[in-house]
C-alpha cells in the first residue's frame, strides 16, 4: 500500500476526482438556471379548484409538495394572480380540502401592463354603462388597435416630448450662460432669440400635452368585464392588456409561437412592474456597453504595465514596489474599488469637469454623479493585474530568436518590440482581457457606487449629440439580478425573472467571452512562428 501511494497515482485519482466533481456541480447549476430560465416563458394550464367549503380558486400551479410533519399529506401553490383584486400572486392549498380539479378550456389569461396576470373568464364588453357579450376572437382587433395605440403613446413621451424636453433644456443652458457674461446689445439679441425659441418649444410641448391627454383618453373608452373564479366581476381597459390567450385550449404550436413571442419580449422588452415582468434590453445593453468600455480602458493600462516591468524594468526597488502594488490590487475587494471611484473618479475628476466645462448646469452635476463611464473605469482599475500578469506571460512566451534576430537586422528595441514582440504576444494580452471581462461583467458591489440604477429613463446611447452619453446612469444584468430578487416588493413572483436573467447574464459573457476567443485564436494562428 505504502508503494502504490509512493507512486503518486492515488493524489493524480484525487485532482481528478475532485476536478470531475467540480464540474458536474457546474454543470448542474447552469442546466438549473436553463430549466427554470427557459422555462417562465411557456403558457401553463389554469386549473380551477374546488373546495369544500365552497371557496373557488383559478390559477396555475406553481409548485406541490409535502406537508410537514403530516405523512402522506400534500400541499399545492397555486398562481391565482388577480394581484389587485386578492392582494397576493401565490396561495397555498392542502389537497385533502379539495374536492375537485377542473381544466376549463374556456380559461383566459389577461398579461397586464399592472398588477400582474388576470385569470378568469370574458364576460363582454363595456360600453355606454351596459355589458355587451364577446367572444375572444372579437376581441383580438381591439387588443391589435390598443397596442398600435399605446406605440403612439410611447413615441409622443419618449421621443416627441424626449426631444422638446432636450431642446429646451439645452435652451436653458445657453440663456444661462449668457446671463453669467457682460451684457451687451449682442448678448441681449441673443438672449432675446433664445427666449423666443425657448417660447415656441414651451408652445410645442403644451400641444403635445394635450395630444397625450386625447390619446389616454381614447385608451380608455373600451373596457372589458372579467368574471372571476368567484363570481365576481372585474372591469379595466383592453388598453391595460398586453395579450390575452386560453392556455387549456392551446396547442403544441401554438404554445411553441406564444413562446417564441414571450422570449422575443424579454430579450428585447423593456422592464414593467418593478422590474419583475417585461424584458431586460436596456440591462444587456447596459452590460455590454460596461465591459467594451472597461476593455478599452484596462487592455492600454495593463500592456503598459507589463511591458515595463518585463521589458524595460530593472530589479529595483521601484519595479519591486510596482509588482507588489499589482499583486495587492487583485486581493482587494471590490467595494473597495467603488469607494475609490466614487472619491476620485466621480467627486474629484467628475467635480472637475463640470466645474470647467459645465458651470452652467451647476448645482446640477453633469460628470460629478455616477455614470457609466466612471463604473467602466472602476472596473478597468479592478481587472488591472489580470490583464499585467497574463500580458507578461504572453511576452515570457516570444522565443528569444526573434529578437535576435530583429537586433540583427538593425532594429531598434522599441521596433523590435513594437514589430515582433507584442504581436506575438498578442494572444497573451486577449486571454488577460477575456478573463477581465468575465469578472468585470459579473461584478455587482462597485456598481451600485458609481452609477448603476433600478431602471434608466434612457440609454447611454441615443440620436442626440455627441450619440454616446458616458455621463448617464445605466443598468446591468447583475445588479438587476440583485434588485428583482431581493429588493422586489413581490419576491415570491419575481423568481422566475431571476432565473431569465441569470441566464441572459450568462450568455451574454459567453458571448463576449467567445468572440475575444475567436479573435485570439486568429491572431494566434496569424502571428504563429511557423507562419511567418
Amino acid at each position: 500500500m505504502k508503494k502504490f501511494i509512493r507512486t503518486g497515482n492515488p493524489y493524480i485519482w484525487l485532482t481528478a476526482g475532485t476536478l470531475t466533481i467540480c464540474l458536474l456541480m457546474i454543470c448542474g447549476l447552469v442546466v438549473l438556471i436553463m430549466v427554470n430560465g427557459f422555462g417562465i416563458f411557456w403558457p401553463r394550464k389554469v386549473v380551477r379548484v374546488t373546495l369544500y367549503d365552497g371557496t373557488v380558486a383559478l390559477g396555475e400551479i406553481a409548485k406541490r409538495e409535502s406537508i410537514p410533519h403530516q405523512k402522506g399529506s400534500f400541499r399545492t401553490k397555486l398562481k391565482i394572480g388577480n394581484r389587485d383584486v386578492n392582494g397576493l400572486d401565490f396561495t397555498w392549498i392542502d389537497d385533502a380540502d379539495i374536492v375537485s380539479w377542473e381544466y376549463p378550456a374556456d380559461t383566459l389569461v389577461f398579461e397586464r401592463r399592472e398588477w400582474g396576470n388576470m385569470y378568469g373568464f370574458l364576460k363582454g364588453l363595456r360600453q355606454d354603462g351596459a355589458v355587451k357579450p364577446q367572444r375572444l376572437e372579437v376581441m383580438m382587433p381591439l387588443l391589435e388597435k390598443s397596442q398600435t395605440l399605446f406605440k403612439q403613446i410611447r413615441h409622443v413621451e419618449k421621443k416627441e416630448i424626449g426631444n422638446i424636453n432636450y431642446q429646451m433644456e439645452k435652451c436653458r443652458l445657453e440663456s444661462k450662460h449668457l446671463e453669467r457674461l457682460q451684457p451687451s446689445e449682442k448678448i441681449q439679441n441673443k438672449l432675446a432669440t433664445v427666449k423666443t425659441r425657448m417660447n415656441n418649444l414651451e408652445r410645442k410641448y403644451r400641444e403635445k400635452e394635450d395630444t397625450l391627454t386625447a390619446l389616454y383618453t381614447t385608451a380608455r373608452e373600451k373596457e372589458v368585464v372579467v368574471l372571476l373564479a368567484d363570481g365576481r366581476e372585474k372591469i379595466m381597459p383592453v388598453f391595460q392588456i398586453i395579450r390575452v390567450y386560453a392556455p387549456n385550449k392551446m396547442g403544441f404550436f401554438a404554445k411553441m409561437s406564444f413562446y417564441i413571442a414571450k422570449f422575443w419580449e424579454f430579450i428585447w422588452g423593456e422592464p414593467r412592474e418593478a422590474n419583475t415582468e417585461g424584458g431586460v434590453f436596456p440591462a444587456i445593453f447596459g452590460t455590454v456597453m460596461l465591459v467594451l468600455i472597461m476593455s478599452i480602458a484596462v487592455v492600454p493600462l495593463g500592456v503598459l504595465t507589463a511591458v515595463y516591468l518585463k521589458e524595460y524594468a530593472r530589479d529595483s526597488f521601484i519595479a519591486r514596489l510596482v509588482r507588489i502594488s499589482v499583486s495587492n490590487l487583485a486581493g482587494v475587494p471590490s467595494i473597495v474599488f467603488g469607494v475609490f471611484g466614487l472619491g476620485f473618479f466621480i467627486y474629484f475628476i467628475g467635480g472637475g469637469i463640470d466645474n470647467l466645462f459645465f458651470p452652467d448646469a451647476l448645482p446640477t452635476p453633469t460628470f460629478g454623479t455616477g455614470g457609466i463611464l466612471w463604473a467602466s473605469l472602476t472596473l478597468a482599475l479592478m481587472t488591472v493585474p489580470v490583464v499585467v500578469v497574463a500580458t507578461e506571460e504572453g511576452l515570457s512566451a516570444v522565443p528569444i530568436s526573434l529578437r535576435e534576430g530583429s537586433y540583427a537586422l538593425g532594429a531598434t528595441k522599441i521596433e523590435t518590440l513594437w514589430r515582433v514582440v507584442l504581436p506575438q504576444a498578442t494572444p497573451g494580452i486577449l486571454t488577460g482581457t477575456i478573463l477581465a471581462m468575465a469578472r468585470a461583467a459579473g461584478e455587482v458591489a462597485p456598481l451600485m457606487i458609481t452609477g448603476v440604477v433600478k431602471l434608466a429613463p434612457s440609454l447611454p446611447m441615443d440620436g442626440h449629440f455627441p450619440f454616446i452619453h458616458l455621463e448617464r446612469k445605466f443598468m446591468h444584468l447583475g445588479f438587476h439580478i440583485y434588485d428583482v430578487g431581493f429588493q422586489s416588493p413581490n419576491v415570491e413572483a419575481a423568481i422566475p425573472m431571476v432565473y431569465a436573467t441569470t441566464l441572459a447574464l450568462l450568455f451574454t459573457v459567453l458571448v463576449l467571452n467567445l468572440t475575444a476567443i475567436v479573435v485570439r485564436n486568429k491572431l494566434k494562428k496569424w502571428y504563429s512562428t511557423g507562419s511567418m
